[in-house]
């Protein structure tokens, strides 16, 4: 097993939105905050130094696949006797930019992968979108944010932080916050606080398997959100020839309310109703 991670092997970059932790028992509830991580494949965004990665390959990992920007670290870990064996793959690449399947299926690993990762906080949102989209090759996810952002995915209706990535978050998972952390726990430390995210799949009969249609819903009412429904979402509604007002009558949705109400089955009925105008 590799040495604990050296605070010189390279400084953090903010173009990457880089923070790094190295408390070890902070490592290890993040590496099992979705749930036993031994004999399964795990795929880690932003290893940095490789500090949560050793706290996984401590807990057995069958397989890590950990993709890094940063040439220093990516190169660093290609040198650790878990990466000689096969036990770990490093793939330097932009996260935003790799087709996840094809990596895992390239690396021997075993699907559904869990994603245990300390994010970098520039590409956080866009990814978990992404990831939300697929989930044939996709399991659990363990995720660190800035804290705003972990309790805007975890949100329920009626709350302040309720929005697009709630619902989108909430059709395919359930999702919880695990615990939450200061700045001082990262070096260099950030300006606010940041929160693990866990995201548990929902059986398959319970997920809802639009997405994208549930995307262009939600971006246009929350896009408006102090609008009525009947306002925020009548660009949409006649980009598919429909009326906004007689669209959420239809769905048994006042035209009147406000995107902040809606459940997850209203939003739901939108989508798949919006679905058949194609």
């Amino acid at each position: 097993m590799t040495d604990e991670p050296n605070l010189t092997e390279g400084r953090a970059r903010k173009a990457l939105g880089q923070h790094f932790l190295f408390d070890p028992d902070i490592l290890r509830r993040t590496a099992l905050a979705a749930g036993p991580v031994e004999d399964r494949t795990v795929i880690e965004v932003g290893p940095g130094p490789g500090g949560l990665t050793r706290a996984l390959l401590k807990e057995g990992v069958k397989k890590l696949i950990a993709v890094e920007a940063d040439e220093r670290f990516a190169s660093a870990l290609a040198d650790w006797p878990e990466s000689k064996s096969g036990q770990l793959t490093v793939r330097q690449a932009d996260a935003r930019k790799v087709h996840w399947r094809s990596l895992i299926e390239e690396s021997g690993g075993d699907m559904p992968a869990m994603i245990i990762a300390n994010l970098p906080y520039n590409v956080g949102t866009p990814l978990l979108v992404e990831w939300l989209k697929t989930d044939d090759w996709r399991g659990e996810m363990a995720l660190m944010f800035q804290k705003e952002v972990a309790e805007r995915i975890v949100a329920g209706p009626n709350t302040p932080h309720y929005g697009r990535l709630a619902v989108l978050a909430h059709a395919v998972c359930d999702a919880h916050i695990a615990f939450t952390l200061p700045p001082g726990a990262f070096r260099p430390p950030p300006r606010v606080d940041s929160a693990v995210a866990v995201l548990t799949p929902l059986q398959p009969d319970q997920r809802f398997a639009d997405l994208e249609t549930l995307e262009k819903v939600t971006t246009a009412a929350f896009g408006q959100r102090r609008k009525m429904l009947r306002a925020s979402l009548k660009s949409l509604a006649k980009s598919r020839g429909v009326d906004a007002t007689e669209w959420l009558e239809s769905c048994e949705i006042d035209p009147t309310a406000r995107a902040e109400t809606l459940t997850q089955d209203e939003f739901r009925a939108l989508a798949s109703s919006l679905a058949d105008q194609r």
